[in-house]
């Protein structure tokens, strides 16, 4: 029971690490937008660099928005115990670990939490007892 009540614990402190980098995530797409897009009024008449400006400031942002999106709404999940967010912040983890050297560090706790017997049980828990209601009890 005690090792369940800390895993708890990690698996409130992966979910508020994810909303916070969710939130840092959505403003450097912003930011990349606006910045890409400043820039591309001073390529002037270049056509190769002008469509090179274009397709990075159209995909980039879009890619960091959609993953940044992902981890927010899995981090909000984490924090309600919902079995589907452990799934969805296992992927945005393993994809972090790729972001050297914060990525990966948030990525492997975020794993490490996420994939422990402990875990796994509350998360089960939790699934079993869905159609109830008041809180879990393990």
């Amino acid at each position: 029971m005690e090792d369940i009540n800390k895993m708890k614990k990690h698996v409130t402190v992966v979910g508020a690490i994810h909303i916070g980098m969710g939130f840092i995530g959505l403003i450097a797409a912003m930011a990349i937008f606006f910045a890409l897009r400043f820039a591309h009024g001073f390529v002037g008449n270049e056509e190769i660099a002008a469509m090179v400006i274009n397709f990075l400031s159209a995909s980039l942002p879009l890619l960091i928005g959609f993953l940044s999106t992902l981890g927010l709404v899995g981090g909000i999940g984490l924090l309600s115990f919902q079995p589907w967010a452990r799934i969805i912040v296992m992927i945005i983890a393993a994809v972090g670990c790729l972001n050297i050297p914060i990525g990966t560090l948030i990525g492997v706790y975020s794993l490490w939490v996420l994939l422990q017997d402990e875990t796994i049980k509350l998360f089960e828990a939790q699934k079993t007892n869905s159609g109830k209601s008041g809180p879990v009890v393990v």
